[in-house]
């Protein structure tokens, strides 16, 4: 009987230690699992582009990018920027910045300047500094900087040039890059398609006529030219400004890389001076518009069921996509190796786009999570992609000219919105030829391929 009782005794203290022993090694390998799950998990985020969690952030603005948005490596200098921002900003890693960066733009800020100093301050880094050309190191010296300040303006509260007529909304700003040496070619846009003020298109179809009356403004967007210190230009530009006032320029070196710093600034202008302003332009000084056109497709877009919500990720242009950066040293547009792999986001080119006040206040704000490019047209295409918004393509924007013997068509000019690369002659004597076939050509529609 006892022997039975010490049986039973055994049998039971062996199976409580059995259960605790496998209880024990269950408890090992989750705690394991875990480690090695977060252990991952981490390295991912860290590597990661962007990554969403629910709940800490708008899916319309801050969306996952494919894979060819930029190569999810270190080994370039631009490359190697980007991921370190990301990180910081990254709302599983750093939850408190996460939480902070919807409204403090200092915050913003101050990453985009830590990341900049701390991997141009790495030994790897230094070495791909100095294998870069010249000029784009003088770019990465200074892409940290964005907070330039404004040499000449429109008055205060005013969005460019063009004066208010009551209860009329401005339709669209025309947003020139140019440089301070280019006068002739701002005086030729200002006679001819950049006329601002209450501007008023006749249009007519088989059955009737009427006109659209819009209210447009215009503003050139410039840097300093350091090539021609002189104090007669500067005086000169200071007084078409106050004739004009349609001048905006910000102290930094009016160079070619640096167009994207005039994208950037005049994004945080507009948001605070042109609040009602429904669309913009933005082009090149050396670009011919047909505005009666595009002034025309705008007001049709207003006309359309909800017009507020389509036009909230509204841009128009002649989208290119899949590129790879141009490798080609003697190129304006060189991008090496050391300073970006991977392919382009899809961007627009050719000297003009069309985008809506609504999307540029955004791009205000997504701005500050991507390190400045040296291709402003990339850049946008770079901040489009993080708010995961696609381009429109639209045949009537000409990146690379009329095809042949098209532009000898008598109403060739009629069909489009934009052709790049014209003289301040060619813009004259091209808007005085087109207002001369009116008549001839008042039917012929937008292109079409």
């Amino acid at each position: 009987m006892a022997r039975c009782r010490w049986r039973q005794t055994f049998l039971s203290l062996s199976s409580l230690c059995i259960c605790m022993a496998l209880l024990f090694i269950y408890i090992c390998i989750t705690v394991h699992s875990n480690i090695n799950m977060a252990f991952i998990t981490a390295k991912y985020l860290a590597k990661s582009t962007h990554f969403v969690a629910s709940g800490n952030y708008k899916p319309t603005e801050y969306s996952p990018l494919w894979k060819n948005f930029w190569k999810e490596n270190e080994e370039a200098f631009w490359n190697h920027l980007q991921l370190d921002l990301d990180r910081h900003f990254n709302p599983i890693l750093n939850a408190h910045h996460a939480q902070q960066f919807d409204s403090d733009k200092d915050l913003k800020d101050s990453f985009l300047k830590h990341t900049h100093l701390e991997v141009t301050a790495l030994d790897s880094m230094k070495k791909k500094f100095e294998q870069l050309p010249q000029n784009l190191q003088d770019f990465v010296s200074h892409m940290g900087q964005r907070d330039f300040p404004v040499l000449l303006q429109p008055p205060y509260s005013k969005c460019g040039a063009g004066e208010d007529e009551a209860n009329l909304t401005p339709l669209v700003l025309l947003a020139i890059k140019t440089s301070e040496q280019n006068f002739k070619n701002r005086q030729a846009i200002r006679e001819t398609w950049g006329q601002a003020g209450l501007v008023i298109v006749h249009r007519r179809s088989n059955t009737r006529k009427w006109e659209i009356r819009v209210h447009v403004r215009r503003v050139f967007l410039l840097g300093k030219d350091n090539k021609q210190k002189l104090d007669n230009q500067n005086a000169e530009l200071a007084m078409e400004s106050r004739r004009y006032q349609d001048i905006l320029q910000w102290d930094f070196d009016d160079t070619f890389f640096n167009l994207t710093l005039k994208d950037v600034l005049f994004w945080n202008w507009f948001s605070a001076s042109c609040t009602n302003t429904r669309f913009i332009f933005k082009g090149d000084d050396d670009i011919f518009v047909n505005t009666p056109n595009v002034i025309t497709y705008l007001s049709d877009l207003l006309l359309e069921p909800h017009p507020e919500h389509n036009l909230n990720d509204f841009m128009v242009g002649s989208v290119i996509k899949r590129a790879f950066p141009n490798r080609l040293n003697d190129s304006k547009y060189f991008v090496s190796e050391t300073f970006f792999t991977g392919r382009y986001p899809a961007y627009a080119g050719g000297g003009g786009i069309l985008y809506s006040g609504q999307l540029a206040k955004r791009l205000h704000g997504i701005s500050s999570t991507v390190h400045l490019f040296p291709i402003d047209d990339v850049f946008v295409g770079m901040c489009m992609a993080r708010l995961n918004l696609n381009l429109i393509h639209h045949p009537a924007i000409l990146t690379f000219d009329f095809p042949k013997g098209e532009e000898k068509k008598p109403c060739a000019y009629h069909t489009i919105f934009l052709v790049h690369k014209r003289s301040p002659k060619q813009i004259i004597e091209l808007w005085g030829k087109m207002t001369k076939t009116l008549g001839q050509c008042w039917n012929k529609p937008l292109r079409k391929w």
